[in-house]
């Protein structure tokens, strides 16, 4: 039994005729090919979208090569069965199918995304427009179904949400850094530098009457409050180096450089030939963050004796140059699975919208360089593309 719409839908309907036949060109055309043939033709050639016909209860009744590649199914297997095959378990137990035909028989055409199921099992983003098909006489002959895979897309917009919301964090934690940092020098030092102003005062009072024991005894406690001061600060700079918001980039690694030799006895060579007066606070800190971790890369690793940093700019592009002249190692081993420091700077220089490159050999040191887009590190630079 034919089925008749109860009432006009709001978009205009698609009307097909069944009965004219096959269409031959007119006088312009000289093809031999129908007008018809040539239209499914164009269809099966279509790749990226599924394109296919339903009849009135919703069973295939056409299968073109989009669909093949998108879907998994041969016309073979497919052509008069029920669509819902293409639906999950979940939408089929809510009658998804049953209710996209409904809105497009009354509205004229119905559209979602959501997960569709292939014929391996396996499920794929889907943008689907499903539109009702009738004759010159109001009678439902059936409906057209596109549908598109969209999974490489959502994939694709859900990393560059992942990359934005990892560089929020990351902007959250040089923060939390700077703060802890902060409270750390100016609370806990300050309270430190009183005790031992406190001990000096006591001492002063008490020496006269207490001979040479007890001046040696506060002379202990005030050592060892210094070598507390001394860890706090150690501590504090590497929270969040106070030279790097005072003064600028380039001071901070000038701290860094020095407070390495003196820690580990290994000799660096700074070079900076770059303005780091426009640099963004959050790229001073995330280049900051990569001399940082690779000089502790090597202080583990490179049994190195000297230790090159070089940043500066060319054209349009800010480079920086880590070198070192000890044990090296493979590239592969040195970038494995295990290696989070340099996976660290890797998404440092991401962030950036730079590039890292790694080059080492055994016996012939580590080098680390990465070119980032000044544009990405310019205050008020427009970001690149």
């Amino acid at each position: 039994m034919s089925v008749r719409r109860p009432q006009p839908p709001t978009e205009r309907p698609v009307i097909l005729d069944w009965n004219r036949g096959k269409r031959r060109s007119n006088a312009a055309n000289d093809s031999e090919v129908p007008v018809e043939d040539r239209y499914e033709l164009l269809i099966d050639a279509v790749q990226d979208y599924a394109i296919f016909m339903l009849d009135p209860t919703g069973r295939v009744a056409s299968w073109n090569s989009g669909a093949h590649k998108i879907k998994g199914y041969t016309p073979e297997e497919v052509i008069g069965r029920h669509f819902s095959i293409f639906y999950t378990p979940e939408d089929i137990a809510t009658d998804k199918p049953g209710r996209e035909l409904a809105l497009a028989t009354a509205e004229g055409r119905a559209e979602d995304q959501g997960w569709r199921v292939r014929r391996d099992g396996s499920r794929f983003w889907a943008d689907v427009t499903i539109t009702a098909i009738y004759d010159s006489s109001g009678t439902l002959l059936g409906f057209a179904k596109i549908t598109r895979d969209m999974t490489e897309r959502m994939r694709l917009a859900e990393l560059e949400h992942a990359d934005e919301l990892s560089t929020q964090m990351q902007a959250a934690r040089e923060d939390e850094q700077k703060r802890i940092a902060r409270e750390l020098h100016d609370d806990l030092g300050q309270q430190l530098t009183a005790l031992k102003m406190g001990i000096a005062a006591l001492e002063q009072q008490i020496a006269p009457d207490a001979g040479a024991t007890m001046p040696g005894a506060t002379s202990s406690l005030q050592g060892q409050i210094d070598s507390m001061l001394a860890s706090l600060r150690r501590i504090a700079a590497n929270l969040r180096p106070p030279m790097l918001d005072d003064f600028g980039l380039g001071a901070a690694l000038e701290w860094l450089a020095d407070d390495f030799t003196q820690r580990f006895h290994i000799n660096v060579s700074l070079r900076i030939d770059i303005d780091d007066t426009d640099i963004t606070p959050f790229a001073s800190a995330t280049l900051y963050r990569i001399v940082q971790e690779a000089l502790t890369n090597v202080a583990r690793h490179a049994q190195a004796s000297e230790v090159t940093i070089e940043l500066s700019t060319e054209a349009d592009v800010c480079k920086l140059r880590v070198e070192d002249n000890g044990c090296g190692a493979l590239v592969k081993e040195a970038s494995g699975r295990g290696s989070l420091g340099l996976l660290g700077m890797r998404e440092r220089v991401r962030q950036l919208r730079g590039t890292l490159t790694i080059d080492s050999a055994p016996g012939m040191g580590f080098r680390i360089a990465a070119r980032i887009p000044l544009g990405a590190i310019r205050l008020g630079a427009a970001p690149p593309d």
